[in-house]
Parts: C-alpha cells; sequence; structure tokens
C-alpha cells in the first residue's frame, strides 16, 4: 500500500468531515480536489511529493472560484429574506413611542418587547414610522398624518 494514496484519501476523508461538521461549502470544495489528486495519484504512481501538493493548492484555488463564481451567485432567494433579522421585520410600522425621544434615542414597545429607537427627539405617544435599522436600534421619523 502506497503512503501517498493513503494520505490524500486520508485528506479528501478529513475535509469532507470537516465539512460535515462546519457547513459552509468552502472546506467541501478542497475536499473535491483532495480527491482529485489521489485519483491521479492512484492513477499514475510515482508524482513527486511536491508536485501533488502543488496539484492540490490549484485544484483547490480553482474549485473554489467555480464555487464562488457559478454556484454561489446562483443561490435560491429565500421566500422570507427578514426572517432571523427581527429588527428588519419592523421597517414600514407605524407606532406610538413609549418613551420620548430625548437626545436621539427613545422607545416603543413591539408586542411584548421593548425596542430602542433613533431619531428626531419627539415627544412619548407620537407616531413613528420605522424606516431603518442600525443593530439593534430602529431608526424612526415622524410617521405622515
Amino acid at each position: 500500500m502506497r503512503w501517498d494514496v493513503v494520505a490524500w484519501a486520508t485528506v479528501a476523508l478529513l475535509l469532507f468531515a470537516a465539512e460535515a461538521l462546519a457547513p459552509g461549502a468552502f472546506m467541501l470544495w478542497m475536499a473535491f480536489a483532495a480527491v482529485a489528486v489521489f485519483l491521479a495519484v492512484l492513477a499514475v504512481p510515482g508524482i513527486p511529493l511536491l508536485a501533488q501538493v502543488a496539484a492540490f493548492v490549484v485544484l483547490s484555488f480553482v474549485s473554489i472560484q467555480v464555487y464562488r463564481t457559478w454556484f454561489r451567485s446562483r443561490a435560491r432567494e429565500s421566500d422570507h429574506p427578514t426572517l432571523n433579522r427581527r429588527a428588519f421585520q419592523h421597517i414600514g410600522r407605524v407606532l406610538p413611542l413609549e418613551q420620548p425621544i430625548v437626545a436621539g434615542r427613545g422607545r416603543v414597545k413591539i408586542g411584548d418587547a421593548f425596542w430602542l429607537v433613533e431619531g428626531p427627539d419627539l415627544a412619548m405617544g407620537t407616531p413613528v414610522r420605522v424606516v431603518g435599522t442600525d443593530g439593534v436600534a430602529l431608526r424612526v421619523e415622524p410617521a405622515e398624518g
């Protein structure tokens, strides 16, 4: 049994396992490169170690670029783009201020939660429209009529 064949098979399996434990499609493409080197070493004995490593590096780079160019850009758009982005779900809502906006900061109540708001100074109870987010704070402006 040749050590280089076993080594590349092991590298490929470890990369596939790493992708399974921490999915992100990065290790998967490097694992494909390791499989290609494994097949080359299996078919053509005597390939120098430096050439094997160089082939792995080049094939990893190429396979990741193929992924970024062809597959990542063609990812399916979510039918719920604000899912798990709670602040974005509130853009467009009109709510009364629970606490006045003083020095640019105030508070509104949405459901059973209080949200920090940022905007122009306004009195408590003034209706405001959520126009954006800044981290966990909602950006608001006075609601028109």
